[in-house]
């Protein structure tokens, strides 16, 4: 039959999963990093998916499809394995992973509480989870910070994270090369400066220069400073 069903642009898709995790009848996975429509009699057509992508990447379409089974559907859903606890959502994702703009307390906030206060600005702030585009982006001062400077460095929130959108991550944990995700949110938001931290040991050294790679290959003159930090806690710059 000829239907309305959605359209998954794979090049545009970075792979956050957030459309899967707001697909409540799991038509939508995530394989090889990339959300895919995995069940076509599962897709009801209503796009609750669509307001969710944070690039855009999919759009509805009307071709030949299998009509929507609602049957199958709640079969899925009441599936258990076989200790009793529910069947895996077949669609994968994380709604805690959904990106948000985070309102960071005022300048005085430490001196009236007297206590320490987050100056994370959104979320998520990993970087294989975090969209390329994204409104908090917009007229950013990028902070690129290692995963242990937050725990090597006290004053980690108010030095470096205060006003500045922070994203973090470690190159030999994930085994990942981050330039190609650096490069398209350098080239596609405004950003207007980039502070890397890192820490002294060398394998941090990948994280820098994946952020250098980034600056030259997105096309755009940014001012950009590395901060590095010892293990026991100190600026080195």
């Amino acid at each position: 039959m000829i239907r309305k069903i959605i359209h998954i642009d794979e090049e545009t898709c970075t792979g956050c999963g957030l459309c899967a995790a707001a697909c409540h009848e799991g038509a939508i996975g995530i394989v090889d990093g990339k959300a895919r429509l995995i069940r076509e009699d599962f897709c009801d057509g209503l796009g609750d998916c669509l307001p969710e992508c944070p690039v855009g990447a999919i759009t509805f379409e009307e071709r030949e499809a299998p009509a929507y089974d609602a049957n199958a559907v709640q079969e899925a859903k009441g599936r258990t394995d076989a200790d009793g606890k529910p069947h895996a959502h077949p669609a994968g994702g994380c709604p805690g992973s959904r990106p948000m703009r985070l309102e960071s307390p005022g300048d005085a906030a430490p001196v009236r509480t007297g206590k320490p206060v987050s100056r994370l600005g959104q979320w998520p702030c990993q970087i294989r989870l975090i969209p390329t585009r994204a409104p908090f982006f917009d007229g950013a001062r990028l902070l690129i910070a290692a995963d242990c400077t937050a725990y090597a460095y006290a004053d980690m929130h108010e030095d470096l994270m205060k006003d500045r959108i922070t994203i973090i991550g470690c190159p030999k944990l994930d085994a990942a090369d981050y330039t190609e995700k650096l490069t398209a949110i350098l080239r596609d938001n405004d950003i207007r400066s980039v502070t890397v931290a890192r820490m002294e040991v060398p394998c941090c050294g990948g994280l820098q220069r994946a952020a250098e790679n980034a600056l030259k290959a997105s096309g755009k003159f940014i001012p950009w400073r590395v901060v590095t930090i010892s293990a026991d806690g100190r600026i080195l710059e």
